[in-house]
């Protein structure tokens, strides 16, 4: 097999893991939602939910890729959780139509990503 192949092939996994992640995003936004309409939880609860989701979410994209890379797991699993800010801050701009609104809690939200991605990719 070609680098070529390699490098084509390691792109689609990636790909598949960050799909399965915003799948798995969705379905705990649902869950959250439900639960918020269900049992009337606070503004502060439902604020660290999100940010657990964000956590649970890219932990197991970089805990996936680690465990397909075999080598520099933990980069990797870095990878995996800056790509997730990345779509995750356009989506923001696009719904929100700038920063304004986002603008205090980026780097927050970046760490918080990346870490536990890279975290993931260390443990697989």
């Amino acid at each position: 097999m070609g680098k070529k192949e390699i490098c084509l092939e390691k792109t689609v996994f990636l790909t598949k893991c960050m799909l399965a992640a915003y799948i798995l995003t969705a379905g705990l936004l649902l869950l959250l939602a439900f639960l918020l309409y269900r049992f009337g939880l606070s503004e502060k609860t439902v604020s660290l939910s999100i940010i657990g989701i964000y956590i649970a979410v890219t932990f197991a994209a970089g805990f996936l890729a680690g465990r397909h890379a075999g080598r520099r797991k933990f980069l990797w699993g870095l990878a995996m959780g800056a790509a997730y800010y990345v779509i995750l801050v356009i989506v923001s701009l696009i719904v929100n139509r700038g920063l304004q609104d986002v603008s205090g809690s980026l780097a927050t939200v970046f760490f918080l990503c990346a870490g536990s991605g890279m975290l993931g990719g260390m443990v697989s």
